[in-house]
């Protein structure tokens, strides 16, 4: 069992690396670039579409979040 666990866990870190790089290429993939995706890391368009969505929303938190402490501490030109 622990054997199969942990090759999941790199399997699925693996995943996660190529939909990162993917999502740094193109935040908005179309239906057919989300097929090829998902052809590529092995789960439905569906599920490529869905972690879009999140991964967008984590990634507007962040710039929103960086925009702020940007204001907080003015750089001194």
């Amino acid at each position: 069992l622990p054997i199969s666990l942990s090759l999941n866990n790199a399997s699925f870190l693996e995943q996660l690396e190529e939909l990162e790089k993917m999502f740094q290429e193109d935040h908005y993939p179309d239906n057919e670039k989300r097929r090829e995706i998902a052809a590529v890391v092995g789960v439905t368009p569906q599920r490529i579409m869905v972690w879009f969505q999140n991964r967008r929303a984590k990634w507007r938190k962040s710039e929103k979040l960086s925009v702020k402490s940007n204001k907080k501490h003015p750089t001194s030109s």
